[in-house]
């Protein structure tokens, strides 16, 4: 089985290959931007291998929430390469990504969604997946809601950028694992079960998981909230 994965809702971006259950991993370089930096990546990845793009089962790739360009790069790019190879697109969350990062039974995933806000996804580690309990939300650093049982790990950039909303895991007995951002590697993990079974889409239907719908506040709005302009 031979899979490509492309995370790059986060300023980490990157690129992994599923080998047979072996993973090969390339991150793209800091201060360029990942649209400028992620196919050449991918080709030498792949060139390392000795592969094609044709050879590959599948093609994974990190659906969001995150950054909208982010989203935009890892999603045509799946998009373009599966369509010109005929192969199909598995898409996975950057949060059932950070999800399996954790290693975790049970996770709060919280990701930094920038103007103020958090995006959310609860999961349960079943066999070799995590499935989403509820819904990927999003909202302020002190509206995140929190599972009410105990044994609960909290994981992802949010709680690093939003200092109260740690201090509100902590009082609730959470554990927090603060510096995780989703990774390739992490999402081939995933990927590759449901390549077995066959679970995925025509890459004509692939498109970015926004999560909210409006990408940008304005000046006026910004201003009024505290922030700046």
């Amino acid at each position: 089985m031979l899979i490509l994965a492309l995370e790059t809702s986060t300023e980490l971006g990157s690129c992994a290959l599923w080998r047979d259950g072996q993973i090969t991993e390339r991150f793209c370089p800091a201060g360029k931007s990942h649209s400028e930096t992620l196919l050449p990546l991918v080709r030498e990845l792949l060139s390392e291998a000795g592969l094609k793009i044709a050879q590959l089962d599948a093609i994974a790739f990190g659906v969001g929430p995150g950054a909208f360009t982010g989203l935009r790069v890892a999603c045509g790019a799946a998009q373009g390469l599966a369509m010109a190879a005929d192969i199909p697109l598995i898409p996975v969350t950057s949060l059932a990504a950070l999800a399996e990062l954790s290693a975790a039974d049970r996770v709060l995933a919280l990701l930094d969604a920038r103007m103020g806000e958090v995006y959310a996804g609860t999961y349960t580690r079943h066999g070799d997946t995590y499935q989403l309990q509820g819904e990927i939300r999003v909202a302020a650093p002190g509206d995140v809601e929190f599972p009410a049982d105990a044994g609960w790990l909290a994981c992802g950039n949010a709680a690093g950028a939003y200092p109260a909303l740690r201090e509100r895991l902590l009082a609730a007995g959470i554990t927090v694992q603060a510096g995780l951002l989703p990774t390739a590697a992490a999402l081939v993990r995933l990927a590759a079960p449901q390549a077995v079974r066959r679970e995925w889409i025509d890459a004509a239907l692939a498109a970015p998981l926004y999560v909210r719908d409006k990408v940008a506040k304005t000046v006026a709005e910004r201003l009024s909230e505290g922030g700046r302009a």
